[in-house]
């Protein structure tokens, strides 16, 4: 049809009408991906668009997730990266080190609690998934995670040298943990929870045993893991030796035979030994001990878990040294 160009037409003026986008440029610019995705990782559509946005500072224009075809951040290999779940660990991690968080998977429950960390999401590029509880079950292959799962890059592994360094210089008191052979992250995240609460240093543990803060540990550990240092002691005989010139005292703690915890005053520069439930800590540990230690109780059973332990330990240390 030829243009109208009479001055007195009522389109005369009139600007030319933009093509409508097609329904795949639309879903782009809603930042879903047409196609499918794993569940785990799909994007949950608002069910009201009357809700206020998660973030307080996030752009309304913006979709929770990467737009279609926006670069996403560089994924570093999966060995340098740790998944933790959990709210208070995962709020814990981020006031610590935001600048590791890699990815954010909540349930839409919990964006209130989380408004600061999307915000931060938003601002530096980083992606965040609104998800089902089932597929953060599948994520973290529990069902404790609490509505929340970040993909952090993993911290340097502390020095045993910088370690103890950073520690208060003999005489002062000090109070450190070493575990030998202990494995299970349950008991780990609890035994971390109760050395943040009695102001431990931090906990060694043998290279070999290749003990980690996993997610479930972190989790137990209600934010502790990333208040208590976990150093890896590469030769254990030369980390004795390094405590020992640095004025530490190594008490090994054995179901019997030993000093009673309430009747032995603890020297102020303490390593509390521990082992695993069960088999003990080995006989060479035992052997470079200064000092042994158990825990009187009704004898009903043999010994308390090592968790159960380490807070019995460390709260006796906190009396006396406060006596």
């Amino acid at each position: 049809m030829a243009k109208d160009t009479r001055t007195d037409s009522p389109w005369a003026g009139a600007k030319p009408r933009t093509d409508r986008p097609s329904k795949r440029e639309r879903e782009a610019l809603a930042g879903r991906t047409p196609g499918a995705r794993p569940r785990a990782e799909r994007d949950v559509e608002r069910r009201d668009a009357r809700r206020d946005p998660p973030p307080p500072a996030r752009d309304p224009r913006r979709s929770p997730t990467l737009h279609a075809g926006e670069p996403a951040p560089a994924r570093e290999p999966a060995s340098r990266e740790q998944r933790l779940y959990g709210l208070n660990a995962c709020l814990a991690a981020f006031a610590r080190r935001p600048e590791a968080l890699r990815k954010v998977y909540l349930t839409e429950a919990r964006i209130g609690a989380l408004k600061a960390v999307l915000a931060w999401c938003v601002q530096h590029r980083i992606g965040y998934r609104v998800v089902e509880t089932a597929d953060l079950d599948r994520l973290t292959a529990s069902r404790h995670h609490e509505g929340v799962c970040f993909d952090l890059l993993r911290p340097d592994p502390p020095a045993l040298a910088a370690l103890l360094d950073a520690q208060p210089h003999a005489p002062e008191a000090s109070l450190l943990l070493w575990l030998d052979g202990v494995g299970n992250p349950h008991n780990l995240g609890a035994l971390l929870r109760s050395a943040a609460h009695f102001g431990v240093g931090g906990v060694i543990v043998p290279a070999q045993a290749g003990l980690d803060v996993s997610g479930a540990a972190a989790r137990v550990a209600e934010g502790a893991a990333e208040a208590v240092p976990l150093v890896q002691a590469g030769d254990a005989q030369h980390a004795l030796r390094e405590l020992h010139a640095r004025g530490y005292v190594l008490a090994a703690t054995v179901p019997r035979d030993g000093s009673p915890l309430y009747s032995t005053a603890l020297p102020r520069r303490l390593v509390f030994v521990l082992g695993a439930e069960g088999e003990g800590m080995s006989e060479a540990m035992i052997g470079s001990a200064d000092l042994r230690l158990t825990i009187p109780g009704s004898g009903a059973i043999e010994s308390l878990n090592v968790a159960a332990s380490v807070a019995v330990l460390l709260g006796e240390y906190w009396r006396q040294s406060r006596a």
